[in-house]
C-alpha cells in the first residue's frame, strides 16, 4: 500500500489527476485536429479540385461518396481511437503509480 503522505504514490492524488488529465488533453486535441482536418477538407476540395469531386465513382460524386460514406466511418474510427487510448493512458498511469508506490514501500 502505498504511503498517505506521498502524492506521488495515489491514484487519487492531485498530480495523478493533473499528469492524466494533462496527457487526455493532449490526445483530444489530436482527434479533434483530425475531426477538423475532414471537416473543413471536404469544402476545401471542392474548392480548390472541383473536377475531381465531381467525378463519378459508383453512381456517386466522389463529394457525396465522401460526405455521405467515408465520413461517418472516420468519425467512428477516431472516436474509437479516442476510447482506446484513453483507456490505455489511465491504465499506464495507474500501473505508473503503483509501480512506484510498490517500489517506494519495498525499499523500507
Amino acid at each position: 500500500m502505498s504511503d498517505p503522505a506521498d502524492p506521488q504514490g495515489d491514484i487519487h492524488s492531485e498530480a495523478f489527476l493533473h499528469r492524466l488529465m494533462r496527457r487526455q488533453l493532449s490526445l483530444s486535441i489530436l482527434c479533434a485536429s483530425a475531426f477538423l482536418v475532414a471537416l473543413v477538407g471536404l469544402p476545401l476540395l471542392n474548392y480548390l479540385a472541383p473536377e475531381l469531386m465531381a467525378r463519378r465513382v459508383a453512381g456517386f460524386t466522389w463529394s457525396w461518396l465522401v460526405l455521405g460514406v467515408l465520413f461517418f466511418p472516420f468519425v467512428w474510427a477516431i472516436a474509437w481511437v479516442f476510447i482506446r487510448r484513453s483507456i490505455r493512458l489511465e491504465t499506464r498511469e495507474v500501473d505508473e503509480v503503483r509501480g512506484s508506490a510498490g517500489t517506494i514501500t519495498e525499499g523500507r
